[in-house]
């Protein structure tokens, strides 16, 4: 399934919504719930915390109180069910990756449907049009629409143009070029991780699926599971053989923090991460100047990189549901996003990649030159599977993931790793 994220076609019923909010734009008071006190379940992760530095503007703006309740991301998740199972009006708005659990919490009847905020509680500036169609589809389950984007985002990769030229080693083309770099830099400078990337077993997914897409593995044919394919076993070999032979120690236990902070430190010659980790892995700028950006390196299908995005929702127990769409509104604004953009947060709006503002500051440093270039493959060649396109998408990628450990950790030869997971996931698969 292709996302081409940054489309610019407006597909007709957004247009509606659009018509509809220019009418109702000129009766807009953001003061309207001044008082009121909006509870935020947030990420911990680059995307909060490059929009919450603007958490006081909001509070200016409309006179209404933000309350953060902050977790990282499997921690916000557990919080969000005891809320939601409890029928509880705990939370008001929260983070959401729709390419992951949409499905399964629209089936639960967790989101609020924007539809009608986005037609009749619209300020002027706000400009519904101009978000990524492909997003607000992602976003729309059984003609509601469930959230509204963040940013947009995928992994990419990250490599040390120092070491390479110390190595005698040119950018990657290719996978197989990938791990002849890492079998190099081994001998080459036994002070630095060859390669690392997602080994944690829930957030392995989001880098493997890359990586399955290029080699041309799907996860579904003919209605079964499809790992143990011919592609799929490749995918895992390799990725889990990457992770193995070049990675840390303990990398399966890393996701997004501890690959940034290893890469950041100096301490990895590649790292495959999100494209969100621009802003922690150029903090203090060690990183400026020797490193270089590129989506991940082709397989045989070439490349289909991850493309997925963050949403804001509304609670279905909240009982301030139009003011929480006040805070949503405002955080998915053009002003604001272009503001978390100069920050390395991509925009999920055309006019703010666009915008001179924006473009000037990619034009400052040659390594955000190849952030944009690699956003704008994401943006034009980008899959948003990430996991099984089902609804029990989630638990789908604890059986990925596992399948990679029981590879890296040597606890079962790649036939029965994948037997193993297939397995699991036709029951999962038989159960949609």
């Amino acid at each position: 399934m292709k996302a081409r994220m940054l489309a610019t076609h407006v597909a007709l019923p957004v247009l509606a919504i659009a018509v509809s909010a220019q009418a109702r734009a000129a009766d807009f008071d953001w003061m309207k719930f001044k008082g009121k006190t909006v509870t935020f379940l947030a990420n911990n992760n680059p995307v909060s915390q490059a929009l919450l530095t603007y958490k006081a503007d909001f509070e200016k703006l409309t006179g209404m109180t933000l309350k953060v309740d902050g977790y990282q991301e499997q921690q916000m998740r557990q919080r969000l069910v005891t809320v939601m199972n409890a029928n509880s009006d705990e939370v008001d708005v929260f983070m959401t990756l729709p390419s992951r659990e949409g499905e399964q919490f629209a089936a639960a009847g967790w989101y609020a449907d924007l539809t009608t905020m986005a037609k009749n509680e619209v300020a002027k500036d706000y400009d519904p049009s101009g978000v990524s169609q492909a997003l607000l589809k992602a976003a729309t389950f059984n003609g509601k629409l469930t959230s509204m984007p963040m940013n947009l985002e995928g992994p990419i990769f990250y490599y040390r143009t120092d070491i390479f030229k110390k190595c005698g080693l040119d950018a990657p083309k290719t996978i197989k070029d990938v791990e002849a770099a890492a079998e190099k830099i081994k001998t080459c400078d036994g002070t630095v991780t060859p390669f690392v990337s997602r080994g944690l077993k829930p957030a392995v997914a989001y880098t493997f699926s890359n990586l399955l897409h290029n080699i041309g593995g799907t996860y579904i044919a003919n209605g079964k599971s499809n790992l143990c394919s011919a592609k799929g076993k490749e995918a895992l070999d390799t990725y889990s053989r990457l992770l193995r032979d070049f990675g840390p120690p303990g990398v399966v236990n890393y996701s997004f923090q501890q690959i940034s902070a290893l890469y950041r430190g100096g301490r990895a010659a590649m790292a495959f991460e999100s494209s969100n980790e621009l802003r922690t892995v150029m903090e203090g700028g060690a990183r400026l100047k020797d490193t270089g950006l590129l989506p991940f390196p082709a397989g045989d299908a070439g490349q289909v990189p991850t493309t997925i995005g963050w949403g804001m929702a509304v609670s279905s127990h909240s009982k301030q549901p139009d003011a929480a769409w006040y805070f949503v509104q405002w955080a998915t604004s053009p002003e604001v996003q272009k503001k978390m953009a100069l920050q390395g947060i991509a925009p999920p709006r055309p006019s703010v990649a666009n915008d001179p503002e924006y473009r000037k500051w990619i034009d400052e440093e040659p390594v955000r030159k190849e952030w944009q270039a690699a956003l704008d493959v994401l943006a034009t060649k980008g899959s948003s599977e990430v996991g099984y396109p089902i609804v029990a998408n989630p638990q789908s990628r604890e059986f990925i993931g596992q399948a990679v450990q029981d590879l890296i950790l040597k606890q079962k030869p790649i036939d029965q790793a994948c037997a193993d997971a297939d397995k699991a996931l036709d029951a999962l698969i038989a159960l949609n």
